[in-house]
């Protein structure tokens, strides 16, 4: 290969930096430096280069924005770092509930102060830079794993490719929203309408499904944007004491942050922030649904940590949903696959925060007589969160003559059982488990994309199977032949081998999806993520006991009761043996007690000071997975101290005794994480 002349290497280093830098301006500081035909000039010289001298071509050069069409679907990837849903308060009175909460977690009184952002109604992203270059992008997915679409992401022109970092840490993980802007929403849509195309109901819908676009061309068309909101880093250069300092570093680095923060310094002045916002939001030129409130202090937030669902340290206070009137046709029950029997309003198709509606939760017995809703009512109904159609009241004014209350029934209507109350609960169940209604609900969640993801397995196609009498469990999908499903209606010998393909592929699916497919309650997916983790296979879990169970970072009481009483039953022992029979992965190979997962077995530890991208919690539980142990205090025994920011005594003690200290990095490092 011929060597590349020295002027022309650097002439392109030159064109890198300065387009870099423009984009920088443009897309992030709105602030242009360069006009467009300058850019354009540049652009072509840098490309022109790179085609001469192919090799000087580098993954963050501006003209690699856009990759080739993908001839395939986005692959399923697990986060470094999970991402975790926010708990939501819908009124004042509720996030004072918050702030009384999260301030009983400490037991010292603190110092502190909130920063509010507005809540983007976008798409949740998850990027990861090696050395300050883009590597990955996710989608949230379930918050443990992501579809990959790094490539679609890469064109997004407030995404950068490179880090304005000197020297950049090895690894670097930012969250953030993609959204699609009013303007462009617009255009896209009468776009559509011209070539009389499906309208996209909302931005939000919109800019989830150009995410998920195969053509990357597509993507870059439809001008997304990016706003970073979160910085996980693990530096000896870098030090960020607060969300505020988070703010300004992606900034600095090269992302464009949405401008509108604030620092608050008593909830009163969260208060009035939202107050301001929820009267101005119309003005901006993207949809937002509420204000994320955090605690700026990071080192409160690790102290505070994680419930099972949502980080104690941050809420999301969401705006009144849009309320519109309708009028209900019909009151109807169903039962899931819990057993729980469910009111619901069929009602007049109305459209609300730009979908159609036409059924709505009642909630439970309690709420439906409370409301006294009667068949030809009109109903006021918003969306809870913005997602869930609900009814928040009746005009009696407007109700007609003769009307009747609803009367709750006290049978199952799939199945005839007498439906109960358990003491304490607010929810009615019907407790036959060879209900209709609850098999049908347990083999959907089975197949679903979350649990065992079986293409083809809907709900259309379960009600077939099940009327036919070809599937009376969750194990007969596993005895499935292809000429029985040919021989149903709307099916065919083709769809039949699709769907036992994908049947078969299902026993591929991890521990942690067969758990949290099995339909526990309480069980859900991180739940079942953490009991695959930290049992080596379904035999040990069913052995557990509650001390056991509960000793488990994230798994309480009630979850530990839910498991002991699942595996008590004979009907789910014997299906466990059949799902063995059939080859279903019930063991987890990242437990496997070999030598390379057992890497720090005999190994004492002792954690210190503020991690940046671990729990402490967390950090305990690797070290423990890989057979290491995680004592209190330091001592002659001690083999490693992991040490974080603001280390003391212990950091101290540790030089004092020529114990090696190691930082977060290197534990990672360590276990190849």
């Amino acid at each position: 290969m011929a060597s590349i002349p020295t002027e022309i290497s650097n002439r392109v280093q030159q064109l890198k930096a300065k387009l870099q830098e423009a984009s920088y301006a443009y897309y992030v500081l709105d602030n242009p430096i360069m006009e467009d035909s300058v850019y354009d000039q540049f652009y072509r010289e840098l490309q022109t280069l790179e085609k001469d001298y192919p090799q000087l071509i580098t993954v963050d050069s501006p003209t690699q924005r856009i990759g080739d069409k993908l001839d395939g679907q986005f692959n399923s990837v697990r986060h470094n770092i999970p991402l975790y849903s926010l708990d939501n308060a819908f009124n004042f009175e509720e996030l004072k509930q918050w702030e009384n909460r999260w301030q009983k977690q400490l037991s010292n009184t603190v110092d502190f102060d909130y920063i509010c952002e507005l809540k983007i109604d976008g798409s949740a992203i998850a990027l990861t830079y090696e050395n300050g270059i883009l590597t990955r992008g996710l989608t949230r997915g379930d918050g443990i794993t992501g579809e990959d679409i790094t490539t679609n992401l890469r064109t997004i022109r407030s995404i950068p490719l490179k880090l304005k970092l000197d020297n950049p840490p090895p690894i670097l993980e930012v969250r953030g929203e993609a959204l699609l802007p009013l303007q462009e929403f617009e255009r896209i849509n009468q776009e559509r309408a011209r070539n009389k195309e499906n309208l996209f109901a909302n931005p939000r819908n919109a800019a989830a499904g150009t995410l998920r676009q195969l053509d990357p061309n597509i993507v870059s068309q439809r001008k997304l944007q990016f706003f970073a909101y979160n910085l996980y880093l693990n530096s000896e250069n870098i030090y960020i004491h607060s969300q505020k300092e988070s703010l300004d570093l992606l900034q600095q680095i090269g992302f464009l942050v949405n401008p509108n923060y604030q620092v608050c310094q008593t909830l009163e002045d969260v208060i009035d922030y939202c107050n301001y916002w929820e009267n101005n939001r119309q003005k901006l030129p993207y949809m937002t649904d509420g204000i994320v409130i955090k605690i700026n202090s990071l080192n409160l937030q690790n102290q505070l940590g994680f419930t099972q669902k949502f980080p104690r340290w941050a809420i999301a206070l969401k705006y009144p949903a849009d309320e519109t009137p309708t009028m209900v046709e019909k009151i109807t029950v169903n039962v899931g696959r819990t057993g729980a029997v469910t009111p619901m309003a069929i009602m007049k198709p109305v459209s609300l925060a730009g979908t159609i509606v036409q059924r709505a939760t009642l909630h439970n017995y309690d709420f439906l007589q409370q409301l006294d809703i009667r068949v030809g009512d009109t109903v006021v109904i918003r969306k809870a969160g913005e997602i869930i159609p609900e009814v928040v009241r009746v005009i009696p004014e407007l109700r007609p003559k003769n009307t009747h209350p609803f009367e709750f029934p006290t049978h199952c209507p799939e199945c005839a059982s007498e439906l109960v109350r358990p003491q304490n609960e607010v929810v009615t169940r019907c407790v036959n488990n060879s209900c209709p209604a609850i098999l049908r609900g347990s083999l959907i969640h089975w197949a679903s994309r979350g649990a065992m993801d079986i293409r083809g397995l809907g709900e259309k196609v379960v009600t077939l199977l099940m009327e036919h009498k070809l599937i009376k469990s969750i194990a007969d999908i596993y005895e499935l032949k292809a000429f029985e499903i040919a021989e149903l209606e709307r099916m065919g010998e083709k769809s039949a081998q699709n769907l036992i393909t994908a049947i078969e592929d299902s026993k591929k699916q991890p521990f942690a999806k067969v758990l949290y497919g099995l339909g526990i309650r309480y069980v859900g997916a991180v739940n079942a993520k953490i009991l695959a983790d930290n049992f080596q296979d379904i035999n040990s879990l069913a052995n557990a006991n509650n001390t056991d169970l509960e000793a488990i970072n994230g798994i309480g009481k009630e979850i530990a009761n839910s498991l002991l009483e699942w595996f008590r039953l004979e009907q789910n022992k014997q299906l466990i043996n059949l799902l063995k029979s059939y080859n279903l992965t019930l063991q987890n190979d990242n437990t496997q007690k070999d030598d390379e997962q057992l890497i720090l077995e005999g190994k004492t530890f002792v954690i210190t000071g503020t991690l940046n991208q671990l729990t402490r919690n967390e950090a305990k539980g690797l070290i423990q997975k890989y057979g290491g142990k995680v004592t209190g205090s330091v001592s002659s025994k001690t083999d490693y101290l992991l040490a974080g920011e603001k280390a003391g005594s212990k950091l101290i003690k540790a030089q004092e005794l020529q114990i090696p200290i190691i930082s977060e990095s290197k534990l990672l490092t360590m276990l190849n994480h």
